[in-house]
């Protein structure tokens, strides 16, 4: 039993969580601002946000039919049968309340107005698979990771950190470069789901635009986000060319192979593609650390 709900809380995609933390904690450090509690807090959010999304992906996928038996994906519990349907909702909000239990301890660290931010991850954790409009069957997905898993994390942790919005030469870059990087994470998910999304009617951006094209749009976001980042490798000078160069070795490596699988045999890549993100981020945290 315990097996089936560490497989839902999918693991191999955490890594896409964690490394916006890390990146906007970097940001902070670049910005000579680090504050190790906020940072904690910041990344035990993130992570309770994440599984919360995940079993809420899960459960709503199954309630509306998506997901199947024998899926080319990794395996679904509630799916199998293997997870009560009624136990993963449960789980789910038992999680998102952790997530704000956590959430409300950056209110000693930042204003008021914190709190809708959160409010509104923990919207997007359930909008992107429930509600009357689902983010991720209506080609919606990508960018909600973009915003969700990029944008905020980042931003948000390095003012958590800072205490002010000054620094945004180096913040908004690594949060666009997290959040398409994050984005590609996706593309693998349902560059390997398309047949069967398409089956259910939910239009992914893959199912949208086709394979060719998304493969395509997985190389170029992972160059462009490296080319965003010339501002912050300017700043952090031979560490900072290192990082695109390590980056873009990887990724070329996943995007090759990309191109040549299908079906199951893309599941490693979707870990992989997690894996490159987040050594980035921790690229560019070491980078900061030993520059400032």
């Amino acid at each position: 039993m315990i097996r089936y709900w560490i497989e839902a809380m999918r693991l191999r995609t955490l890594p896409v969580s964690v490394a916006g933390v890390i990146a906007g904690t970097a940001c902070a450090i670049i910005l000579d601002s680090f504050k190790a509690v906020p940072a904690i807090a910041c990344l035990l959010f993130a992570i309770l946000a994440q599984i919360a999304a995940n079993f809420g992906n899960e459960y709503y996928d199954y309630k509306n039919g998506i997901d199947r038996k024998g899926r080319a994906g990794f395996r679904r519990g509630v799916t199998e049968g293997e997870i009560d349907p009624k136990s993963m909702k449960r789980a789910t909000f038992i999680v998102l309340a952790l997530a704000a239990a956590v959430g409300c301890t950056m209110l000693l660290y930042g204003p008021w107005w914190l709190i809708i931010v959160g409010v509104l991850i923990i919207i997007f954790a359930l909008a992107y698979s429930a509600g009357p409009y689902p983010l991720s069957h209506h080609g919606l997905g990508d960018l909600a990771v973009i915003i969700f898993f990029g944008f905020i994390p980042v931003t948000f942790t390095c003012f958590l950190q800072t205490g002010d919005w000054e620094g945004m030469n180096i913040i908004l870059p690594a949060s666009l470069a997290v959040g398409l990087l994050a984005a590609n994470v996706l593309i693998v998910n349902n560059y390997r789901d398309m047949e069967d999304d398409a089956a259910v009617g939910k239009r992914t951006t893959v199912v949208i635009f086709g394979r060719r094209c998304m493969s395509l749009a997985y190389l170029l976001s992972g160059i462009a986000g490296m080319a965003i980042m010339i501002p912050v490798w300017i700043r952090l000078q031979f560490w900072g060319w290192a990082i695109p160069i390590v980056y873009i070795t990887l990724h070329l490596k996943v995007w090759l192979t990309l191109r040549q699988k299908r079906g199951a045999a893309l599941n490693p890549l979707l870990g992989r593609t997690a894996v490159n993100l987040l050594v980035f981020s921790l690229l560019l945290l070491c980078a900061s650390s030993s520059t400032f």
